[in-house]
C-alpha cells in the first residue's frame, strides 16, 4: 500500500504521519534523516578525520598503525554497519552526550582492532561537536537533494512535459480574477507550471553546500597549540573539499547555516509552485474540465456513492503546506545563534527530514493525481462556445492596428458585463469601419480558434531538453 499503514503494524502507533501513514512514501529519506543515518554519518566523519591525521606526512603518530586498524577505519569511513547506531546510543545513555558517544564508539572499535593509546588520542583531535555535526548534515542534505529530491522533481517535470505536448492544441477558456478570459490551451497551462518548476529545480541544484572544520570557536586554537608547525587552514580546506563540499573558512563554533536557509527556501519555493498547481487542477476538476479516472474498489464519499473527489491534489496541497510551515521556520531560525553557540539549532536540525518528507509525500500524491486525469474537451468547448465576449480583445486590437479611434472603448461598451453570442458578434463586426476582408475574418472567428501561440509555446516547452 502506498501509505504503508497495512505493511507495518508499528505505523499505526507512530506519532508523525511521515513515520506512520506515509511511511512507505517517505522511506527514501530515512537514509538521510533518521537518527541512525545521522549517527552513521558522524562515525564516517570521525573515521575520515582520523585517517587523514595518521598519514605519515603529518607526523602526528610515531610508527605505523597495524593493518587491522587501517582496515577497520576504512570500513567505518565507508559503512559503519547496521549495529553501529545502537552501539552509539548505548554509550550515549551512559554519558548523555550524542557526539562524544560517537567518539567513544570509534575509539572502542579501533582499540579492538589493535590501535595503541597514542593513536586513540587522535580520534576527535581538535574537534568540537559542531565540526562533526555540520559536516554530517552537509553530506546528508547533499545526498538527499541529489538522490531523492532532484530526481523526484525531474519526474514531475517529465509528467508536465507529456501533458503539455499531448494537449498543446486543446482549447480551454482561461480564467483571470475567476472570470472568463482570453482562451488558452490545457497544454500551455501545464507548460507554464513545468517551466516554473524547472527553474526552481535549477535553483535548488545550484545551492553551494558549505562546511567548516576549525574547532571550538572557529580559530584552530587547539590545533595550533598542539602543532604550530602545521598549516591547519590548508588541512581544513583539504578535508572539507575532499567530501565534495564547499569550505567555509570563517565561522564561530557553528557553521552559520546560511546555506541551509537557502536550501529550505528553495524547497519551499518549489512547494509554493506545486500548491498553485494543485489548486488550479482542483478548480479544473470542479469546473468539469478534467475528469478523474475512478479506481476500482475505491470509495469517494462515506455517504455519496457517486463521488470521485480530487483527493490526491488535496493531499498534496496539505503536505506541501505542512512542509513549508517548517521550512520557513528553519530558514528564519537556523542562521541565528546566541553568540558563539546555543543548542536550539540542534533540536531544529533534527526535523529537517520531517519537512522534506512532507514535501516528498506531496510530490507523490500530485503525480498520482496527474496520472488519473483526462481533459474533457467537450466540457471545455461548452464554456468556450458561451464566451464570445472574449473575442473583444482580438477585435479591439485589430481596430487599433488599423488606426480606428477608440477601439477599446467601442468594444467595452458592447461587451462589458454582457452575454455575447456568435450572431450578436457578427452583427457588431458588420458595423465596424474596417475593410470587408477584415470584417469577414473577424466575423468568422470563434473562441476555440483565438489561441494565439499557445500551442507553439506548449510544444516548445515539451521539446526543450532537461
Amino acid at each position: 500500500m502506498i501509505r504503508g499503514i497495512f505493511m507495518d503494524p508499528s505505523a499505526l502507533t507512530a506519532l508523525s504521519p511521515v513515520d506512520g501513514r506515509y511511511a512507505v512514501t517517505a522511506a527514501p529519506l530515512r537514509e538521510y534523516f533518521s537518527e541512525a543515518a545521522l549517527i552513521r554519518e558522524r562515525i564516517r566523519i570521525e573515521a575520515l578525520w582520523f585517517r587523514q591525521l595518521v598519514t605519515p606526512q603529518l607526523r602526528l603518530l610515531a610508527g605505523d598503525l597495524p593493518a587491522t586498524v587501517h582496515q577497520r577505519i576504512a570500513a567505518l569511513a565507508l559503512d559503519p554497519g547496521p549495529d553501529a547506531p545502537a552501539g552509539v546510543k548505548a554509550i550515549e545513555r551512559r554519558i548523555n552526550h550524542d557526539v562524544k558517544a560517537v567518539e567513544y564508539f570509534v575509539r572502542d572499535e579501533l582499540a579492538a582492532a589493535g590501535a595503541g593509546v597514542a593513536a586513540l588520542e587522535l580520534v576527535h583531535f581538535g574537534c568540537t561537536s559542531e565540526d562533526i555535526n555540520n559536516l554530517s548534515y552537509a553530506r546528508l542534505l547533499k545526498g538527499a537533494r541529489d538522490t531523492v529530491l532532484l530526481p523526484e522533481l525531474s519526474s514531475l517535470v517529465a509528467l508536465l512535459r507529456v501533458l503539455a505536448r499531448t494537449h498543446a492544441e486543446l482549447p480551454m477558456l482561461a480564467r483571470t480574477h475567476g472570470q472568463s478570459a482570453t482562451p488558452t490551451t490545457f497544454g500551455k497551462e501545464m507548460a507554464n507550471v513545468g517551466a516554473r518548476l524547472r527553474r526552481a529545480q535549477r535553483r535548488l541544484q545550484a545551492i553551494e553546500i558549505l562546511a567548516k572544520w576549525n574547532g571550538a570557536v572557529g580559530n584552530y586554537n587547539a590545533h595550533h597549540s598542539a602543532r604550530p608547525d602545521l598549516d591547519w587552514i590548508a588541512l581544513s580546506r583539504e578535508f572539507v573539499v575532499s567530501q565534495q563540499l564547499s569550505w567555509n573558512p570563517y565561522s564561530t563554533q557553528i557553521e552559520p547555516h546560511d546555506w541551509i536557509a537557502e536550501y529550505c527556501d528553495a524547497c519551499a519555493a518549489i512547494n509554493v509552485i506545486l500548491i498553485d498547481l494543485c489548486r488550479d487542477l482542483w478548480g479544473y476538476v470542479s469546473l468539469g474540465y478534467l475528469r478523474q479516472r475512478a479506481v476500482p474498489g475505491e470509495v469517494g464519499s462515506s455517504t455519496m456513492p457517486h463521488k470521485v473527489n480530487p483527493i490526491d491534489f488535496e493531499n498534496a496541497e496539505g503536505n506541501f503546506g505542512m512542509a513549508n510551515a517548517m521550512l520557513r521556520f528553519f530558514s528564519d531560525k537556523l542562521p541565528i545563534s546566541r553568540w558563539q553557540r546555543d543548542l536550539t539549532d540542534s533540536t531544529v536540525l533534527r526535523n529537517l527530514g520531517v519537512a522534506l518528507a512532507h514535501g516528498l509525500v506531496g510530490c507523490k500524491a500530485l503525480q498520482r493525481g496527474l496520472a488519473k486525469i483526462n481533459p474533457d474537451a467537450a466540457r471545455m468547448a461548452q464554456d468556450l462556445d458561451g464566451a464570445y465576449e472574449t473575442l473583444a480583445e482580438a477585435i479591439q486590437s485589430v481596430l487599433r492596428a488599423a488606426g480606428v479611434a477608440n477601439g477599446y472603448e467601442l468594444l467595452k461598451d458592447f461587451t462589458r458585463g454582457q452575454s455575447i453570442d456568435a450572431a450578436g458578434l457578427r452583427e457588431f463586426v458588420a458595423t465596424l469601419p474596417l475593410p470587408e476582408g477584415e470584417r469577414s475574418r473577424l466575423a468568422a472567428m470563434a473562441p476555440p480558434q483565438y489561441l494565439g501561440l499557445a500551442a507553439t509555446l506548449a510544444r516548445r516547452f515539451a521539446d526543450e531538453a532537461e
